[in-house]
């Protein structure tokens, strides 16, 4: 008797692709900057988020959905920073956001009204890596306590990845973190990668990464205005 073996996760990464790229559609053709905060577990990624909802809140309409294992503390907290809904994703166990959640959540946004739209991802460097979101973009937050060679360890991820956000930095006279050598440690998964140097608690960097966020809002507008320009009719 013969055997046939089916591939699950095959079938449902190629699923999950199709949902990412009607999710990516909605988000284009309403002109929205999407990113995908993926990180390490405690990296930082609510308190960078905390600190630009206060920053840039009431200059850009910012949506945030987020996704954690078992709690929604840290949409709790983003919400105590702005009047707009955050979608909180409690994934039961499961180490990464899918498309289809992202979709579900897009449901209850209005994207005409938003600039920006950050899905806070599961602190986790493996699984997020695989799964497209429909982001425009992943971004990586990679904190200074943490070890210089993780791009090494996990480097599909700084693959996938557009910027690396270095956080906690005002950290780094106190651990034995070289910057430079983590650098070119990411920079040998994905010499295209761009670096921002951070402290959500300092504010060093935090101006650089406001002005990185202003420069996308304004070019996905940018690209939806000629879009419309060069539609028929």
């Amino acid at each position: 008797m013969s055997v046939r073996v089916i591939d699950v996760r095959e079938r449902v990464l190629a699923r999950n692709d199709e949902i990412a790229r009607d999710v990516r559609t909605r988000i284009e053709e309403a002109g929205v900057l999407a990113l995908n905060l993926v990180s390490s577990p405690g990296s930082g990624k609510t308190t960078l988020l905390e600190r630009t909802l206060d920053a840039l809140g009431s200059e850009l309409s910012i949506a945030i959905v987020t996704g954690d294992v078992q709690t929604q503390n840290d949409a709790d907290r983003l919400a105590r920073h702005t009047s707009r809904l955050v979608h909180a994703v409690v994934t039961g166990g499961a180490c990464h956001l899918d498309a289809s959640q992202v979709a579900n959540a897009l449901d209850a946004i209005d994207l005409d009204e938003t600039d920006i739209l950050f899905i806070e991802n599961v602190g986790n460097l493996v699984c997020p890596a695989a799964w497209d979101l429909g982001e425009a973009a992943k971004i990586v937050l990679f904190s200074v306590t943490e070890g210089e060679d993780k791009p090494a360890k996990y480097p599909r991820m700084f693959r996938e990845a557009s910027h690396v956000v270095i956080s906690k930095a005002d950290l780094l006279p106190h651990v034995p973190f070289d910057l430079e050598r983590a650098k070119a440690f990411a920079r040998e998964a994905n010499p295209e990668l761009g670096f921002l140097v951070t402290s959500a608690l300092t504010g060093q960097g935090l101006d650089e990464w406001y002005g990185f966020l202003r420069s996308g809002a304004h070019l996905a507008t940018q690209r939806l205005t000629s879009a419309n320009q060069v539609s028929p009719g």
